[in-house]
Formats: C-alpha cells, structure tokens, sequence
C-alpha cells in the first residue's frame, strides 16, 4: 500500500505537466497588439494604415497639458493620456499630488506630538502620574490605562476646539475656498486661542526676552515659536502645584504611619508597606478619581 502511494505521488506531476503542455498547444495561434496614440503632427493611421488606432490628432485623449489647471473646475477636466497622475478633487491644482501625499504623511507622523505639545494632555497625563506616585501603587493603574484616560479626557476638553477647526479650515479648504495657506492659518486660530488662555504672561515675556522681540500685548503680536514653548512651561507648572495638592494627604499618612512604627519600636518594617493600605482606603472613601478628574477638568474651563 506503501508503495503504491509513492508512484501515485510520482506519476500526479508528470500528468499535470502533460495537460498543461497540451492545453497550450490546443490554443489558437493569435498575436494581441497594442497601441497607443501618436503625440506628433500626423495620426497613426498616416504612420501604418494597417495598425489599428486608438485616436488621431483631432481626436486625442490628451485635453490639457500638466499644470495647465488655473481653477478648480479645470483640474476636473484635466485628462491626461499615457501619464499617470495623482490629483485631489476640489483642489486648485496649487500642489502636486505626490507632494500632498508626504505632506500628510508628515502631519501623521506629527500628530502625536502636535497633541501632546498644544492641547491639555500635558497637564492631564502629568497629574495622572503624580497621583498614582501618592498612592505608592508602583504600576497601578498602567501606563496604558493613564496615557488612554489622558487621551480621552484631552478629546472631550478640545472637542470645541477641534469643532471649529473642522468649520473654519478643513471644510472650506476641501469645497476649494481656501489655500493650504490660508486654511493653516484659520486653523491654528482657535489652538492659539485655547493656549494663549492656559498660558501666564511670565512665561511669554521670558521666551520674547530671549529672541528679542517686541510685544504689543496682543495675542496677534505673539508667534507660534514663542506661544507653543510658553504653554508648555505653564502646563507643567500648572501641573506640578496640582500634583502637590494631591500629594499633601497622603504624605500626612506616611507621617502618621512612620511615627506609630517608631513609637512601637518596629524600625526594620518599611512605613510604605503599612501606609498604602490606608492611601487606598482613603483615595475609595473620599471617591479619589471623580474629584480628581472633575477638578482637573474643570480647570481649564
């Protein structure tokens, strides 16, 4: 039985070979051209009569030359013949498709940083972790959990930010009634604005200090290179004098812990590792992480 598996195996190959052979020679002796149109004075009719055409001169594919599109109806009707391109409907023509492609790519690739340096995540993930260091719960909750919380509080607070963003730039930019200069720029409106409210006016002075820049004491009058750094600092203050309020109860426990410990002579036994089960049971008690997220919420309202 053994054996006759194998010549089975070894006959199954030459057979399909021997169909495949002969299906071909069973096909029709035929021979496909392909042509494409002449771009020169004279059809390619007038060339080889006996070709077959795809077109004449009056009658090309080829409507306009590349870059020809002033407006955004004429690169609709842009059509170019052996030339592939890339276009963005309702565009203006004012940038070429390959390098819109790596301008978004770019804006992707930014993205986290561009959350991370000009919305409220700074404070909300900074705060987040000050509270779990009060704890003393080492890795509870994760980093995962803290940074998706810090992203998912930062949605909610921008949300009206990012409404108008959507209303002021991306859709007149998309129906072709701004540039992409104009959009960035009617864009960065409203970011500016939600700094500039977070942001002290020490902060600003010490970056214009620094590049030497005079300040009419307007948001107009402030660039990004200045405002961006100085939100950040006064994210980070902002978020260092919460995370010591937060600090302040627990700190009282790990005294009253340290000191009952000594007073009983247990010196060799940690105060941590008594303290964090009260930390945590004062944290339940006094429902830690609805104050602390409805307060760091409101702050920036």
């Amino acid at each position: 039985m053994k054996r006759s598996n194998n010549i089975y195996l070894k006959i199954m190959p030459l057979l399909c070979l021997l169909i495949s052979v002969g299906i071909l020679f069973m096909m029709p002796n035929t021979t496909m051209h392909v042509y494409a149109s002449s771009m020169g004075s004279s059809s390619i009719a007038d060339i080889d009569p006996n070709r077959p055409s795809t077109g004449d001169r009056e009658h090309q594919t080829n409507i306009n030359e590349p870059g020809s599109a002033d407006n955004a109806e004429a690169l609709q009707e842009l059509n170019i013949a052996n030339n592939l391109t890339v276009t963005y409907e309702n565009s203006n023509g004012t940038i070429a498709g390959p390098i819109r492609i790596l301008m978004t790519l770019t804006f992707i690739a930014l993205a986290p940083m561009l959350i991370i340096s000009m919305t409220c995540f700074i404070r909300i993930v900074v705060v987040l972790h000050f509270t779990r260091t009060a704890l003393n719960t080492q890795t509870v909750p994760p980093n995962q959990v803290i940074i998706a919380l810090a992203l998912f509080l930062t949605f909610f607070i921008m949300a009206p930010t990012f409404t108008r963003i959507n209303e002021e730039a991306i859709k007149p930019l998309d129906r072709g009634e701004l540039t992409q200069a104009e959009a960035f720029q009617v864009g960065m409106e409203p970011l500016r604005e939600f700094m500039y409210g977070q942001t002290q006016i020490k902060d600003v002075r010490l970056f214009l200090e620094i590049s030497d820049a005079d300040w009419d004491g307007t948001l107009a009058g402030i660039p990004n290179s200045v405002l961006i750094p100085s939100f950040m600092i006064s994210e980070l203050r902002t978020a260092f004098i919460i995370g010591f309020l937060i600090y302040i109860p627990f700190i009282i426990i790990d005294m009253v812990v340290a000191s009952t410990l000594m007073s009983m002579g247990m010196m060799m036994l940690p105060p941590t590792t008594i303290s964090m089960p009260f930390k945590i049971l004062l944290f339940i008690l006094a429902d830690g992480w609805n104050l602390i997220i409805g307060s760091l919420v409101k702050t920036f309202y």
